[in-house]
């Protein structure tokens, strides 16, 4: 009797074992279930949010309008590929210095800013490039700078970080112009408003920038300013994910294609036509 005893207390107590693993399971299966519902709605649109970190000062593609609030034609762009995939939206301002570390931490999921996407292939994940951009070198007006080899000996800036930096610096393509700068290589500065403000002043003698920013430049400014006629180089303006994140990056190409056959990028170039910005450097079809 005592050994039927045990044997019906160790099978209650089995059957219970039994229960709360399977309790455990069906919690755990739940958690996985739940977790992979998330990804497949960051995917497909539901409660995921495009965080885009841009320039605060980098117009026409992103900058502050009077009242403080993100504006500018990649904001505007960026905003409309969100609504198009039913995703939130939030534009995050960012020292543009520090946007790996920003995209890296997760404090943003994308650059989206006027991004030069020649020369960072494998530090990204990008779109389809969707603008055509140079990098060009602005001289004052009367400056005595016509050409690239005037530049031997001239004070030449960008700003750090940025794509001319990159092309400039010692183990970029134009190194060897960057050179003959006066202090042997090209100075920078943490945006470009300022490094106008000391081309105007006659600190530096020429600023190399986005063909973007020259534009806009030179279009609020008249006569201040001249472009060089000859470029640093071509390239092209894409968005920038976490390495790997190759599902955003194609449904934001795809979204950009559509909302290009629907007019709304060339509504939007027209909007920002008094800085500069022209629908015919637009390439994505």
């Amino acid at each position: 009797m005592k050994k039927l005893r045990y044997l019906a207390v160790f099978a209650a107590a089995f059957a219970l074992a039994a229960f709360v693993l399977a309790g455990c399971g069906s919690s755990n299966a739940s958690k996985s279930d739940s977790a992979s519902a998330s990804g497949s709605a960051a995917a497909s649109g539901s409660g995921f949010t495009l965080v885009v970190g841009f320039d605060s000062e980098y117009p026409p593609y992103g900058f502050l309008d009077a009242s403080g609030n993100p504006t500018g034609f990649d904001i505007d762009l960026a905003k409309a590929v969100a609504d198009a995939n039913g995703w939130g939206f939030e534009a995050k301002a960012i020292d543009w210095d520090s946007k790996d570390l920003e995209l890296q931490s997760g404090n943003i999921n994308c650059i989206w800013n006027g991004f030069t996407m020649e020369g960072r292939e494998g530090k990204y994940t990008f779109s389809d490039p969707y603008m055509l951009n140079e990098q060009v070198i602005v001289v004052a007006s009367g400056s005595d700078v016509k050409s690239l080899k005037d530049l031997a000996g001239k004070k030449v800036i960008t700003q750090a970080g940025s794509a001319a930096f990159d092309l400039l610096s010692a183990d970029g393509d134009q190194a060897d112009l960057a050179k003959t700068f006066d202090g042997g290589a090209v100075q920078t500065i943490a945006d470009y408003n300022n490094a106008f403000l000391q081309l105007e002043s006659g600190a530096i003698d020429a600023v190399a920038c986005d063909l973007s920013i020259a534009q806009y430049q030179i279009s609020q400014t008249g006569s201040k300013y001249v472009q060089l006629g000859e470029n640093l180089t071509s390239e092209h303006y894409a968005v920038g994910f976490k390495t790997g994140d190759d599902s955003t990056a194609k449904t934001v190409t795809d979204s950009l294609k559509k909302l290009d056959s629907d007019g709304t990028v060339k509504k939007l170039c027209e909007k920002y036509a008094e800085y500069g910005l022209s629908y015919d450097n637009w390439i994505l079809k």
